[in-house]
């Protein structure tokens, strides 16, 4: 049988990709200098491995899965520890998965068992489809004890790799790449959670999958995007739609319409980063000049209104003269910003 998604291109679909257009264009023009860029590649980075991870119950906070990728000690399960490190290398091996002639089922097993590494209660269940049935529950209490309930019932497990090569077989295709890259992301995230083709591990694999294809198409080449922060926003809403799908017996539209809603998200986010950024005059890529968020506002307030004061940027941020002194030296350091004027009428502008 021959993979064939189900959908729909709606309106909402449709206004969603329009704006996530609008949105890169902005992005892909930004010339950002190498210090910049590295950063929101780092910080997309950080979330996303702490995001995927957070959403199947993984206990560490974004600040200790940014310690931890650097090598730091911290204070935490050893299998949490685990997950998130598993996660960080996945992300970062997509490159190398991407120049891949094709994402074939031996890749497909190979980013599961990079995923899955030293956290399963069977380590023989790493890097291979499942040998048994598995479900999507949940624990409720019926007034006397609990009980568990079976949300999703996936595919038998003799279908696995048969349900899996043809989705493959299809994703590989010529005539998909000709899909639009938000929509080819969201029907491979959703296909894999579909399918359920592993003992666990299965969400972790569908959102890395979506990133790799983003990267694949060209779409996240520069690796800016934190999409995994959406769904762990709200979860609730991330299984919702999951399961939309079950009741519309097998179309996927509404899981796409939910999909690019999170596209749509990221891309704001790194979109506000960039025209905060772009407030800035344009230095030699040489100087590596890092600001923190409080000096990129500062910039930001005295590009709108032209010129700001010390009393005027004390109260803005609540901050002491000393305090804000501190944070201003920088950018006159660097000639960004300039001191006019004398005495009580004395003001910062753009040099």
């Amino acid at each position: 049988m021959i993979f064939k998604p189900k959908y729909t291109i709606t309106d909402k679909i449709l206004n969603n990709i329009s704006q996530i257009a609008a949105g890169k264009e902005i992005i892909e023009h930004s010339r950002l200098i190498p210090k910049w860029e590295l950063k929101l590649k780092k910080e997309a980075r950080l979330h996303n491995a702490h995001s995927s991870t957070s959403i199947e119950g993984n206990r560490l906070t974004l600040e200790q899965v940014g310690m931890l990728s650097e090598n730091k000690q911290i204070i935490g399960l050893v299998k949490d520890k685990q997950e998130v490190l598993n996660y960080l290398h996945a992300l970062d091996a997509i490159p190398e998965y991407a120049g891949k002639k094709a994402i074939d089922v031996k890749l497909f097993l190979n980013i599961h068992k990079t995923i899955t590494n030293g956290t399963l209660e069977n380590s023989e269940d790493c890097g291979v489809f499942r040998n048994r049935q598995v479900f999507v529950g949940r624990r409720i209490f019926d007034g006397t004890q609990f009980r568990e309930v079976v949300e999703y019932m996936p595919p038998r497990t003799r279908d696995v790799p048969r349900l899996v090569k043809e989705f493959l077989d299809w994703l590989n295709a010529t005539k998909t790449s000709s899909i639009q890259p938000v929509i080819l992301a969201g029907i491979a995230h959703y296909e894999v959670a579909r399918i359920h083709p592993f003992i666990d591990g299965n969400g972790r694999t569908a959102r890395l999958l979506a990133s790799l294809v983003f990267y694949k198409t060209g779409f996240d080449h520069r690796r800016f995007f934190a999409l995994d922060d959406y769904y762990d926003t709200d979860r609730y809403s991330y299984y919702a739609a999951l399961k939309t799908v079950q009741k519309s017996k097998g179309d996927i539209t509404k899981w796409l319409e939910y999909f690019t809603d999170g596209v749509l998200y990221s891309t704001n986010k790194v979109k506000e980063v960039i025209v905060k950024l772009d407030f800035l005059p344009k230095v030699n890529s040489a100087e590596q000049l890092e600001l923190t968020s409080r000096q990129i506002e500062i910039l930001e307030r005295i590009k709108v209104k032209g010129k700001i004061t010390n009393k005027e940027l004390r109260a803005n941020f609540n901050i002491s003269r000393q305090a804000m002194l501190k944070e201003i030296s920088k950018l006159i350091d660097t000639d960004i910003i300039e001191l006019a004027g004398k005495g009580r009428g004395a003001y910062y502008r753009m040099h």
